[in-house]
């Protein structure tokens, strides 16, 4: 299980994108600064119910991320796009939404694991 608090806290790596906002006059990767909260489980101790809430927020973030890219792409493509940028745009807001998602997914499970509310 250790393994795996490895892996989710190697997620906060992704944080150091947020470094090219900083150094460039591209905004948007400033929003790479929130995966420094994944550093967290680095530290936590690995439980089946940590597993759980990640697993499931997990899929949750895939299963949302791929509806969200269907459907941006579909929309870009008739509103008149090519289909390369079509499909980059329904990548880029599928991702989005993946992420956005699991961070929301995780954060929820997390904070009722906390209050003692999750069962």
């Amino acid at each position: 299980m250790m393994k795996r608090n490895i892996l989710y806290g190697s997620l906060g790596f992704l944080s150091l994108l947020g470094l090219i906002g900083i150094f460039s006059e591209h905004r948007s990767f400033l929003f790479f600064f929130a995966f420094a909260v994944d550093f967290e489980y680095f530290f936590l101790p690995s439980d089946e119910m940590l597993e759980t809430y990640v697993n499931r927020s997990a899929a949750r973030g895939f299963f949302v991320g791929m509806l969200v890219c269907a459907a941006a792409a579909l929309f870009q493509f008739f509103a008149g796009s090519d289909g390369r940028a079509a499909l980059a745009e329904g990548f880029a807001w599928g991702w989005a939404a993946a992420v956005v998602v699991y961070a929301l997914s995780t954060a929820y499970y997390g904070f009722r694991e906390r209050w003692g509310t999750l069962a």
